[in-house]
């Protein structure tokens, strides 16, 4: 089997990103590349990245479940071009390149107490946070018991109200493709599933979600050991933040995809109105990865909403 390179040169970094500034319809812009950082929180390892100026505004990007810090590659870079805002994208526990949990400790709370340690690592004592489908949840578990450190919260095509047989499909993807013999075929797999996906840069992505095993297969970086108690966990933190939603107090954006079968209109008006300051939006052409599928469109209500803030 042919050889994978895992990380690309300078040139090649700075190649990837003029394509994925044209795909997105962001134009041309200079390369300015994150810093990868290690630390660790609570007595485990994480791995974020660091964009932008680091006396800039703050926001905090958290990823879905089996994706990483990569799948904001677009809108971190985006949001930063102004050098008026710094964005940290984690890999939440379980992802990426951050350490799994030995005793298998997904549940919300976990995931807000490494946000705590995170923003305290940093130093960072309040921020706006962007959660998308698992991050929402877990980005609004941590707005709801840390409130004072949440300028503003985005959810991302998640919330306390969506459709569970939408999320099991994802769920079936990535259980369905646990080892494969290439990078190429989950490449080829994820295009069976999103069509909306650019080859290029959906490789791209998956170099940093992947991991090669001794036997020269390829499997998910994703803590994937027990997905049945990881989905119900999900599904019991979903129900349980409808009672607690409205306790809400910051600002809060809910994007929906346009296209998304997870996360429906009446999901996301349900949770706006929950919230004393809560607006909804839908983009066109979006399906559940909506950083993924319409990032320029996303940046711009990303922009529009901090702006509207002061």
């Amino acid at each position: 089997m042919a050889h994978v390179k895992r990380t690309l040169d300078s040139d090649q970094e700075r190649a990837h990103h003029r394509l994925r500034a044209r795909i997105a319809g962001f134009g041309e812009s200079p390369f300015s590349p994150p810093k990868s950082c290690h630390v660790i929180l609570n007595g485990q390892r994480f791995h974020y990245l660091d964009w932008g100026d680091p006396e800039g505004d703050p926001v905090i990007f958290l990823h879905g479940g089996a994706q990483t810090a990569r799948t904001w590659d677009a809108v971190c870079h985006a949001v930063c071009a102004d050098s008026t805002r710094r964005a940290i994208a984690l890999d939440q526990r379980g992802h990426g390149d951050s350490e799994w949990s030995y005793s298998f400790d997904y549940g919300p709370e976990a995931h807000a107490r490494d946000l705590l340690a995170l923003a305290d690592h940093i130093g960072l004592d309040r921020f706006s946070l962007v959660g998308m489908s698992m991050g929402c949840i877990n980005g609004l578990r941590f707005a709801l018991d840390y409130p004072n450190h949440v300028q503003s919260f985005v959810a991302v095509d998640a919330g306390p109200w969506l459709n569970a047989e939408g999320a099991q499909s994802i769920a079936d993807f990535v259980g369905g493709s646990k080892e494969l013999a290439s990078v190429s075929d989950y490449v080829a797999r994820a295009l069976a599933f999103n069509p909306k996906k650019h080859p290029e840069l959906l490789e791209h992505s998956l170099r940093h979600n992947l991991r090669e095993l001794p036997n020269g297969r390829w499997t998910w970086k994703t803590d994937w050991r027990r997905p049945g108690e990881f989905l119900e966990g999900v599904k019991q933190a979903v129900v349980s933040l409808q009672d607690e939603v409205h306790r809400l107090g910051c600002p809060l954006l809910v994007v929906r995809g346009g296209q998304s079968d997870i996360f429906r209109d009446e999901h996301a008006e349900r949770f706006a109105s929950a919230v004393r300051s809560g607006q909804w939006c839908t983009i066109p052409g979006a399906g559940h990865g909506v950083q993924g599928d319409q990032p320029r469109a996303l940046v711009e209500k990303l922009v529009e909403f901090w702006g509207a803030l002061g």
